[in-house]
This record gives C-alpha cells, structure tokens and sequence, in this order.
C-alpha cells in the first residue's frame, strides 16, 4: 500500500508539473501570435519604428495582463471550490466518521481491492490522515497542495511576455526594408517549436500540432497586414 501511495503521488506531482508547463508553453503561444498580428497589421500601414514600438508595447501589456487577471480569476474560482469541497469533507469526517469510512472503503473497492482490504486500507489511511485520504480518493486533490492564484497569475503573465517579446524585437530591430520579412519568419519558427512543446509535453504528435500552429499564425498575419495596409492606403 505504501509503494501504491508513493507511486501514485510521484506521478500526481508528475502530471501538475506537466500541466505547468503546458501552460506555459501555450502562454507563450498566445503572446506570440497576439502580439505579431498587432505589430505586422501596423506595419501594413507605417514604418515608422516609434509607432511600431508603442503598438508593439501596448499588446505586450494589455494581453499579459488580461491573461494574468484571467488565470487569477479561473483558479480563485477552482480554489474556492476546492476549499469548500474540503469544508464539507471536514464536517462530514467529524459527524459521521463510520459513514464515511464506509465511503472510502467503497471507493477503494470500487478501484479493484478486496473487501477486507479495502477495509483495511481505509481504517490506515483514516488513521494516518481522514482528510486527505478523502480528499484524494474521492475528490482528486490535495489539500496540500492546491494551486494558488497569484502563482498561476504570474507565470501567466511571463509566459506570454516572454513569447510577445519575440515579434516586438523582431519588428523594431531591424532596418525597414528587413522588419516585416524577419519577424515573420521568427514568428513561424518559433510557433513551430511552441506547436512542437505542446504536443511532446501531451505525448501527442508533434507534426501536425506545428503545422496547425504554423499555419494559424500565418494567417493572423495575412489578415491583419491585409487590414494594415487597406488602412494605411486609405490614410487612415
């Protein structure tokens, strides 16, 4: 019981650092594509370097935030959830401790133990700790080990700076005649290697996890240097 217990904790902490990273990944994702369409839609109508950088600058801070505030909200909500969930298990676990080690040895049995082993397991993991037997067994969480808000809202935040940074320095950087070619092949090399995170990190296949990355940011590219430049033509 003690090696199933640690197994099945390894490969818990295994999945929710998985799960980080894949949420990195698509935070970067998110600031690349957002933030090249920004920059090459205004580059279809100036050249200007001041207005590209104020443009550049302006979806940098308003998609990082907005996904920082976004993720603060989503897991405050799954936090309270989670905590009201243990708020009941606490009250039941102390009003009707026989019930509910019936219930977790139901579930036990219910995961392919004996009877009498489920019963077993149940009272040791009742003695050792009710509320956290329960609580993982039939709830799937930690009370250990819940996701705290402000973390998620932080690394939210630098996961898609970070990947907006690449088409703003790709935009501004170079000499004019070099901004727009430069930052669109940054922009798909590096969609290519975020597509490719993703799908290594979901054990999925990488090809066409890149070609649909590739393709979605080249089309919000298309589209936005298209209205870009349809508006620097009118002068707008």
């Amino acid at each position: 019981m003690t090696d199933q217990t640690h197994d099945e904790a390894h490969g818990g902490a295994l999945g929710a650092r998985l799960n980080w990273l894949r949420a990195g990944v698509l935070g970067a994702n998110d600031g690349i594509v957002s933030t090249a369409g920004i920059v090459v839609g205004v580059a279809g109508a100036t050249d200007e370097r001041s207005t590209l950088l104020t443009a550049g600058l302006a979806g940098l801070l308003a998609g990082s935030m907005s996904m920082a505030a976004g993720e603060y909200v989503s897991v405050s909500t799954q936090r309270d959830s989670e905590e009201a969930a243990l708020a009941q298990e606490r009250r039941e676990l102390r009003e009707e401790p026989e019930a509910e080690l019936a219930e977790l040895t139901g579930l036990l049995a219910a995961r392919g133990l004996s009877a009498d082993v489920a019963r077993e397991a149940a009272q040791q993991l009742t003695e050792r700790d009710a509320l956290r037997a329960h609580a993982r067994v039939e709830l799937g969480i930690d009370p250990e080990d819940l996701t705290n808000p402000w973390h998620a809202a932080a690394a939210s935040f630098v996961a898609f700076t970070v990947g907006a940074l690449l088409p703003l320095l790709a935009i501004v950087l170079p000499p004019p005649s070099w901004r727009l070619p430069v930052t669109v092949v940054s922009v798909l090399l590096a969609l290519a290697l975020t597509g490719w995170s993703s799908a290594r990190l979901g054990a999925a296949p990488p090809r066409p996890a890149v070609l649909r990355n590739m393709a979605g940011g080249a089309l919000a590219m298309a589209v936005t240097y298209g209205a870009g430049s349809l508006l620097g033509a009118a002068g707008v």
